[in-house]
């Protein structure tokens, strides 16, 4: 309360175990956060002075006040972990609370200013390169995503104006923020702007994707004229040309998109046709001409070039087997009738291989609240798909 008072009512939620026992058992070789469960992890053969366990106390407390359990969204997990390190070191050492540890900590002046998201895009261009990059836990995320504790029953009693432990965190977290005077102090601006994310309502997910076409999907430009070709009233005045509107090839292909569309067994008729009617709409938003369209289960089956009406309309299905994506991603970016610079919509349910890698922007459209995705992508991951007619 003293030190970091902005942190001050979020430490009071939080049960610290300092139980070497219980670290041996969670592979923590220094400290972790369970934010789910509300629990700080502390290993007591760890010989620090007491400004060294102040600095990983703060480390361990900012993990939890800006929810980087909640913002991973697909991401890999540990190179997310290290990027949040990068962040919250500068901060700490930046305010100087506590002292660093003798062990060493994650911390580059290079990335000074930018948030995780930032730091993480950065990193993951080049993931070998911090192979050896360690937590306060060790080799692995010092926030805990799946830990054995949880079979344990409730660690936290809930109070009747919050649902959930986040919403716990966020209310002591503007506690701690009305306690800090703006422009005062030794709290970088960086921090505060983050903090202060948090309270906004996130966008809805369907305004997201249509963000991300916006980027990357541009519209058709005013079609143009040329005396090459007719005009469709050219018979009502034979004795005056009239010229034809029409677009340049080369500007429909900016304007269109690819589709992977997973039509394995675990996705059933009722969701194949909303995915079909999804693109539909997207690629209407946008006026697209048309969508290329792959279909795939363990490999691809091309349905060639579609119009947003012919997607509307009855579509054979091909596939219903296992799911494995990459096939048709590898086969749709060596197509040469594929424009090189359209991006691609993956329409999947999740439950497909662990690793994707598409070399052109790209994103995954997925059920909304589904179960979890087993697969790691720094893709944009949208869930706007409706499981039944009343979501």
């Amino acid at each position: 309360m003293a030190e970091l008072p902005l942190l001050g009512a979020l430490a009071l939620e939080l049960r610290v175990y300092g139980d070497a026992s219980v670290c041996s058992t969670l592979d923590v070789s220094t400290a972790a956060v369970d934010a789910t469960l509300g629990e700080l992890y502390f290993n007591p053969t760890q010989r620090f002075s007491d400004q060294e366990w102040l600095f990983v106390y703060a480390h361990e407390l900012l993990h939890v006040a800006l929810m980087h359990h909640a913002r991973l969204r697909g991401r890999d997990p540990l190179l997310w972990n290290l990027a949040a390190d990068f962040v919250i070191n500068a901060w700490l050492l930046e305010m100087g609370v506590g002292s660093p540890p003798a062990i060493g900590v994650l911390f580059d002046p290079t990335l000074k200013g930018l948030s995780v998201e930032d730091v993480y895009d950065l990193i993951a261009r080049q993931p070998r390169k911090f192979k050896g990059a360690r937590t306060f836990r060790g080799g692995e995320c010092d926030v805990l995503w799946s830990n054995p504790r949880r079979g344990m029953g409730p660690a936290h009693v809930f109070r009747g104006d919050v649902q959930t432990l986040d919403d716990v965190y966020r209310r002591c977290l503007a506690a701690g923020l009305r306690c800090t005077t703006p422009g005062r102090g030794l709290v970088p601006r960086g921090m505060l702007e983050e903090i202060e994310s948090l309270f906004c309502p996130p966008v809805p997910r369907d305004v997201e994707l249509a963000q991300w076409m916006e980027e990357h999907v541009p519209y058709p430009r005013d079609p143009r004229r040329s005396y090459a070709r007719a005009s469709r009233r050219q018979s009502s005045t034979p004795d005056i040309p009239r010229p034809a509107r029409y677009i340049p090839q080369q500007e429909r292909d900016a304007c269109t998109f690819g589709v992977i569309l997973d039509t394995s067994g675990s996705m059933d008729r009722a969701m194949l046709g909303r995915a079909l009617g999804a693109i539909a709409s997207f690629a209407e938003s946008r006026d697209v001409p048309a969508v290329r369209v792959v279909q795939c289960d363990a490999r691809p089956y091309d349905r060639g070039v579609m119009s947003p009406s012919e997607l509307r309309g009855a579509v054979t299905i091909r596939g219903r087997g296992g799911t494995v994506l990459q096939p048709a991603i590898g086969y749709l970016c060596g197509r040469t009738d594929f424009p090189a610079a359209a991006p691609i919509m993956i329409l999947t349910d999740g439950l497909c291989e662990s690793t994707i890698v598409c070399p052109r922007e790209h994103c995954f459209v997925l059920p909304r609240g589904g179960w979890p995705t087993n697969f790691v992508t720094t893709a944009p991951v949208f869930r706007v798909l409706k499981y039944s007619e009343d979501d």
